[in-house]
């Protein structure tokens, strides 16, 4: 058994919620957490302090990205990641995957793993299981994601069965790049995905794969990529109730406060999402009422905070009509401001959350929490 970079510390006596701490070459990190997304080495509109002061310790980055720009060779100068974003806590790399099979025709699937074309300047690239491995040691990323085949919602049997036939070759041989890695120095972990779209039993045959070849952690894919939530909530605790308990959780693509406190009850300790700040650029912020848009009119003379129960710097200092200003007047502080106070909600949440079940009353919590939240235009 590869060793355990998990603990769990309790797990609430009426869901399979769960509190546990990660320990990873950039520090420890207490679960359940979400992880803001940082594609291109930097998490839009915030600044590394930004983050450590909401109290991140660990974010996301991207292989896709930073592969195509700026390039291995210019990472590799500074020793990794880290010193090249001069970021001091975690980092967790996606494998790319989900980015090449969005751009579907572009790509194909061969033998040596998937060719496509670049966004950027349609030149041809390959990324192999190898070679994705490869990139995020360069990147010397604490967690490495495998090289998997994304499905999308309402697919064929047929097509779903080779995606995750493809997804558990591809493991197999990450995972022997991965150890390579791991003798020569490299002390990232590897995280194997779960694939098998809404089969059930593509999703069993998957996690048995998954769980045999012993990574560090698991990551469930396929989910929240178009489907009903009534579909996801379903898939998510068929797939979590496959998965051992020793081993720490990740679903990736999740960032609404309903899916995050869903994926929490079913023993999930990981998740990501661009969605706090990609709304947040677009003027669009969370309160303990609901998400609402900044540029409503009935905002223009309220000097209240986004939220009067957020502690947040945005809210202990500026009112709803001056961001409702900032966003009409398309100053870049609105986006800088929303995004900030977007990813301390999550995190309060998620810390909220924490404490929750520490305390055994997590689904107390959650029904608390979700009767005063809806989603607002």
């Amino acid at each position: 058994m590869a060793e355990s970079i998990f603990t769990l510390h309790h797990t609430d006596t009426n869901t399979q919620a769960r509190t546990g701490l990660l320990t990873l070459p950039h520090g420890t990190v207490k679960t359940p957490v979400f992880m803001p997304v940082g594609t291109n080495g930097t998490v839009k509109a915030l600044t590394k302090d930004d983050l450590n002061e909401i109290g991140f310790e660990i974010i996301l980055s991207n292989t896709y990205h930073l592969y195509l720009r700026p390039g291995t060779e210019v990472i590799k100068t500074f020793g990794g990641l880290h010193d090249f974003m001069a970021w001091k806590g975690n980092i967790l790399t996606d494998s790319g995957g989900f980015q090449v099979f969005s751009l579907a025709e572009m790509r194909k699937i061969i033998p040596e793993g998937v060719k496509f074309r670049s966004h950027i300047d349609g030149s041809y690239h390959v990324l192999s299981p190898e070679k994705v491995v490869e990139i995020q040691r360069i990147l010397n990323s604490d967690i490495q994601m495998q090289l998997d085949v994304c499905t999308k919602w309402n697919i064929e049997k047929k097509e779903a069965a080779k995606a995750a036939e493809i997804t558990d070759l591809w493991l197999g041989r990450a995972l022997s790049s991965w150890k390579n890695a791991v003798s020569e120095g490299y002390k990232g972990n590897l995280f194997a995905i779960v694939q098998g779209n809404f089969f059930k039993d593509l999703r069993e045959q998957s996690a048995e794969s998954v769980i045999k070849a012993d990574t560090p952690g698991i990551a469930v894919g396929g989910l929240s990529v178009g489907e009903p939530y009534e579909v996801f909530a379903e898939y998510l605790a068929h797939t979590a109730s496959l998965l051992p308990k020793e081993k720490p959780r990740y679903v990736m693509g999740i960032g609404t406060p309903e899916y995050i406190l869903d994926a929490i009850e079913q023993g999930i300790d990981m998740f990501d999402c661009v969605f706090p700040t990609r709304i947040g650029r677009n003027g669009h912020v969370f309160s303990r009422q609901g998400s609402f848009a900044l540029k409503k009119a009935e905002h223009q003379f309220d000097h209240n905070p986004i939220d009067s129960e957020c502690s947040c710097k945005v809210c202990r200092e500026y009112s709803r009509s001056y961001l409702r200003h900032l966003f009409k007047t398309e100053e870049i502080l609105c986006s800088m401001l929303a995004s900030y106070h977007n990813l301390y909600f999550l995190h309060n949440l998620v810390k909220e959350a924490r404490n929750a079940i520490e305390q055994d009353i997590f689904l107390d919590f959650k029904k608390s929490f979700l009767s005063k939240y809806r989603s607002m235009k």
